[in-house]
């Protein structure tokens, strides 16, 4: 059985429930496209486990009718009711945690798009080349999703390969998917540049921040120094002929973000001050967090920085996810894209371990 306090809440959020499906057929709220979509939003919110607590309180319901026939006394009845007795409680248990899971606070930016930030790290121009793998295996992932790509910023190197790249992902459900990919990832594997045929270890370090506007961080003008300069890079003619290059400092976090890869100094302005937003809102969050003694590290998934998350073996076509150790020998399909089955069990292991937190039964 579910604690009172959790069948009090429940009790309320069915009450919602059925106040919205009534507001969502009133003429005046169908006439407001707005008041109707924010409505609706609300009422898919609360559909699952509206749903979910309607056949917890069904099963109970059945629960105690078995319960009545056992104690009826005829034996033939007795042996049926015994079997389905154990098949309800069974089904009790599983929505009983089904139902503790669906309470567990949602992460507030699970809905937003995603300002993904890979850098090379150590192994330079094959450190480069790593990145560039991980931005099309990302890329490649979107492209399954449905989810739209638009580069930010990059610096490419002589190979192909990126020093930085920069990239919004939009998208629904982006940021509650790929949030699990921040960290280190390490790359095992001869390379381009390597003529002995010797295995080199390699680096990247990949940033998901929640994607931000104006609302989200307050930003005082007077605490941004804005440079402009020229572009460097392949970029053919337009490239070290005006100063379109722009680069940003919030001077109060020490924050410095630049873009580049646009013609016009506006729109590399405009670039340049999406990033910032994300990164000042992440570091904003990440200084609150420490605050309240809430480290992410604590949280399976999320991924410090400095966190070596992942290595990809090339000799054995093995990718491992240290976090949750698990070993899968299908490095190609994955970095064509195949991520679900990895971020399946991230999020399925930070529930659990959410669980562990949430109210008993």
């Amino acid at each position: 059985m579910l604690k009172k306090e959790l069948v009090e809440k429940l009790n309320k959020l069915a009450d919602r429930y059925r106040e919205l499906e009534k507001e969502l057929s009133k003429p005046e709220v169908l006439r407001n496209i707005e008041k109707y979509k924010e409505l609706s939003r609300e009422h898919k919110e609360l559909t699952e486990v509206c749903e979910t607590y309607r056949d917890y309180k069904k099963t109970l319901e059945e629960i105690e009718n078995v319960k009545k026939l056992l104690r009826s006394g005829e034996e033939d009845i007795k042996q049926l009711a015994q079997e389905e007795l154990e098949n309800l409680q069974k089904k009790i248990k599983n929505l009983e945690k089904k139902l503790k899971i669906l309470l567990i606070p949602k992460d507030p930016n699970d809905s937003r798009n995603v300002i993904l930030e890979i850098r090379a790290g150590t192994g330079g121009e094959e450190a480069a080349l790593f990145a560039a793998d991980l931005f099309r295996m990302y890329q490649k992932y979107a492209e399954e999703k449905g989810w739209k790509v638009n580069i930010l910023h990059s610096n490419r190197t002589g190979l192909g390969g990126f020093k930085e790249i920069i990239a919004l992902i939009e998208g629904e459900g982006a940021y509650s998917r790929l949030k699990y990919e921040s960290g280190v990832h390490r790359v095992q594997r001869i390379p381009v540049t390597e003529s002995g045929g010797r295995i080199h270890t390699s680096t990247a370090t990949v940033a998901v921040l929640p994607e931000a506007d104006e609302t989200d961080v307050e930003i005082n003008p007077q605490d941004l120094r804005i440079e402009t300069f020229r572009a460097s890079g392949a970029g053919g003619q337009y490239v070290n002929t005006t100063e379109t290059a722009v680069r940003i400092t919030h001077i109060p976090t020490g924050i410095v973000v630049s873009c580049q890869d646009e013609r016009s100094q506006f729109q590399n302005k405009q670039k340049a001050l999406k990033i910032l937003y994300a990164k000042l809102k992440d570091y904003y969050e990440r200084k609150k967090q420490q605050e309240i003694a809430r480290e992410r590290k604590e949280q399976v998934g999320t991924g410090e920085r400095s966190e070596k998350i992942r290595t990809y073996n090339f000799p054995q076509n093995r990718v491992t996810d240290h976090r949750i150790n698990l070993t899968l020998y299908k490095l190609q399909e994955i970095l064509e894209g195949k991520l679900d089955e990895i971020i399946d069990l991230l999020r399925a292991r930070e529930l659990e371990e959410k669980l562990k937190l949430a109210p008993t039964t």
